[in-house]
């Protein structure tokens, strides 16, 4: 007996592995907070360890032409791929930068494939 593969699994296995990495990308970054409350002997080598998971991520869904970003620290623009949390936090004239990914974007060979979600922050004028 011959399997075949149907569109739908396919579809199903690549939302299943979006799910994952994004998980892993949350469980990484949520690692990084607690590493820099260890002292400075054990700090490193737990670094290196994350950094290795997230690469592992990278790697395996550049495999299938995808890849996560992550826009903190850039101007916020409300035409961006992202839903804001805190957007009704701030006035029309504020200027705003993405303070926090809580969930990345997940972009494919086509295109976005899954939009982020963030936390703004208020720009401070001098």
């Amino acid at each position: 007996m011959q399997h075949s593969t149907s569109v739908s699994a396919i579809g199903a296995e690549r939302a299943a592995l979006i799910d994952l990495s994004i998980e892993g990308w949350r469980f990484a970054r949520a690692f990084g907070r607690m590493i820099s409350k260890l002292d400075a002997g054990d700090a490193p080598r737990h670094a290196n360890q994350a950094r290795y998971f997230l690469k592992k991520i990278d790697d395996g869904l550049e495999t299938f032409g995808l890849r996560i970003v992550s826009l903190e620290g850039q101007p916020y623009d409300p035409g961006m791929a992202v839903s804001a949390l805190n957007i009704a936090d701030f006035g029309p004239d504020d200027v705003l930068i993405i303070d926090q990914t809580v969930e990345p974007i997940v972009m494919g060979p086509d295109g976005l494939v899954r939009g982020g979600t963030v936390m703004l922050a208020k720009v401070s004028q001098p």
